[in-house]
Formats: structure tokens, sequence, C-alpha cells
């Protein structure tokens, strides 16, 4: 795959996550539990579970990790 389909596929993943989306994102790279970043986004632990299985899905990440490396790279912090 060459530098412009990559840059492609990676704008893609990114245009595709809602604003929610990126918000749990970046607040995955904090060092905190679903529950507080459900407490600070005043939702249910749950919702913040399905938001990041959703986070997860669209950029192609297995662990919260493999997240927050995707969103350093990608400047959501």
């Amino acid at each position: 795959m060459s530098m412009l389909e990559t840059s492609r596929t990676v704008g893609v993943a990114n245009d595709a996550l809602t604003r929610r989306e990126r918000v749990v994102l970046a607040e995955l790279a904090e060092d905190v539990t679903l529950e507080e970043i459900a407490t600070r986004l005043f939702v249910t632990r749950n919702t913040v579970k399905s938001q990041v299985r959703s986070v997860y899905r669209k950029i192609g990440a297995s662990t919260r990790a493999e997240a927050v490396a995707w969103a350093i790279a990608h400047g959501i912090r």
C-alpha cells in the first residue's frame, strides 16, 4: 500500500469517528477507568463501553493501548 493509500485509509477512519467517539478516545489516553470516563461525560459505564467498542472497530484496534497509540498518532488527545 502506498503512502497516499495509507493516508486515505487513516483519514477515512479518523473522519468516521463521531465527535463523542473522539472525546472518549481522548479520555482513554488518560489513566482513568471506564467508570470515571462515564462520570466525566455524564453517561453510564455501559454507554462508554459501547462507544469504546465502536471506536476500536472503526480504527482497527483490539486493545486500549492500540487505541491510545492510534489517537496519539492522529492528534486526538
